[in-house]
């Protein structure tokens, strides 16, 4: 059955229905509990003086008018080897009743588009292992899953430990 669906910048007002996706694909990558933010944070970092992030949205026409279905949130990097800036996507995310139909693949390559627009040299974003849905569709769409690249992370007070390091 076709969709109708639109995708777009997010704009103030869209944080609930972004922040119920965050939840929604916390629950499906099984890490709800790391979830600690809300609506209010993401509305500040996303439409603020200093935006952190942007977001596009997927709205669908739903039987009760439109609903947000989809999402990918992404932010500006910048590679030294290359010397050119990038994108990283952080999330892209469709609710399980709104995948395989063209969604998430067009959702993809509007933040492809994004980054071609910004004269992006890369686009690049991580992948949970297990997750063999989502890599077999980042390959088919012509993503090379890094194998020798593993992500690190400081939070919380090895963070500030870690920035009193001299």
């Amino acid at each position: 059955m076709a969709l109708d669906f639109c995708i777009r910048a997010a704009r103030p007002g869209d944080e609930q229905g972004i922040f119920a996706l965050i939840q929604g694909l916390a629950e499906y990558e099984r890490l709800s509990e790391l979830v600690t933010g809300d609506a209010v944070r993401l509305a500040r970092h996303l439409f603020g003086p200093r935006p952190a992030a942007e977001a596009l949205v997927v709205e669908a026409s739903v039987e009760s008018g439109q609903q947000l279905v989809a999402f990918a949130l992404f932010f500006g990097n910048y590679s030294t080897f290359v010397t050119e800036p990038g994108l990283y996507l952080e999330d892209i995310f469709v609710l399980p009743a709104y995948r395989r139909r063209g969604i998430g693949q067009a959702l993809l390559g509007r933040v492809a588009q994004v980054a071609s627009e910004r004269q992006c040299a890369r686009l690049e974003w991580s992948v949970l292992d297990w997750n063999a849905n989502a890599i077999a569709f980042y390959e088919r769409v012509g993503a090379k899953v890094l194998p020798d690249w593993r992500t690190c992370r400081v939070t919380a007070e090895s963070l500030a430990a870690l920035a009193k390091l001299r």
